[in-house]
């Protein structure tokens, strides 16, 4: 690359940047995803061109381009292969982008079969085998959506801000720890046909996995932030 490549992860809550140049990171940081429209003055440097992918709308995706200010602007898509990994969706194109770049990313970072959890707004739990193919995965709702569903959907449920306990013994607590322990069983769960897998490991990525780490029974990996990996293997693949 003749310069840096800014990779953009438009999700859900936030905006996730990174400044990319010859395998390493030059600088990285996060905006509300409502702040989008800051994203020029929160880089330090220019670069020579945009990878991005989008989940948060039409209105992200017009701020990011106008960020861009004539860089070339690529818009990553899910696709049948790229970069190692084979999608094993149905209909390939309707694996969200978020999801394809994570499964990039971490075929990029480990070379066995892992499971590839994404943990923020929603909680996304993907297999990829030994070979780099997706065979499918679950998309659940995050943390905090499950106990303000809970809070939004009963009528003598509070909006919970409990503590996790292997038995709760109050109404909060009893509900952060069951959208907790329920996120971890989903993990563990599809991790179990992994589990006979040489050097099979969880990589664990989002702004819940601090939350989540510590209680998996499993070997796992965190990682800052798996999409933006997948950009800048795509990135530096030249496509």
């Amino acid at each position: 690359m003749s310069g840096p490549v800014l990779c953009v992860d438009c999700g859900n809550t936030r905006l996730k940047w990174g400044l990319r140049q010859d395998g390493s990171w030059l600088a990285q940081g996060a905006l509300p995803i409502a702040e989008a429209g800051e994203l020029p003055a929160a880089l330090p440097m220019r670069f020579v061109r945009v990878l991005a992918c989008n989940v948060a709308g039409e209105r992200v995706g017009a701020q990011v381009e106008a960020a861009a200010a004539g860089a070339e602007v690529v818009w990553l898509r899910a696709a049948a292969a790229q970069c190692g990994v084979t999608n094993g969706y149905d209909n390939p194109q309707q694996l969200g982008a978020d999801r394809w770049a994570a499964l990039i990313g971490a075929r990029g970072l480990h070379r066995g079969a892992s499971l590839v959890v994404n943990s923020g707004t929603a909680t996304t739990v993907d297999v990829l085998d030994e070979a780099g193919v997706f065979q499918g995965g679950l998309i659940l709702p995050g943390l905090e959506l499950m106990v303000a569903a809970l809070a939004g959907n009963t009528a003598g449920l509070p909006l919970a801000r409990g503590a996790f306990r292997d038995l709760p013994r109050n109404t909060d607590d009893a509900i952060a720890s069951g959208a907790r322990q329920a996120t971890l069983g989903a993990i563990e769960r599809m991790f179990a046909p992994l589990s006979d897998c040489a050097d099979a490991c969880c990589l664990l990525s989002g702004g819940a996995a601090e939350a989540l780490e510590p209680w998996l029974r499993i070997p796992r990996r965190r990682v800052a932030n798996l999409v933006l990996e997948g950009l800048a293997v795509v990135a530096e693949a030249g496509a």
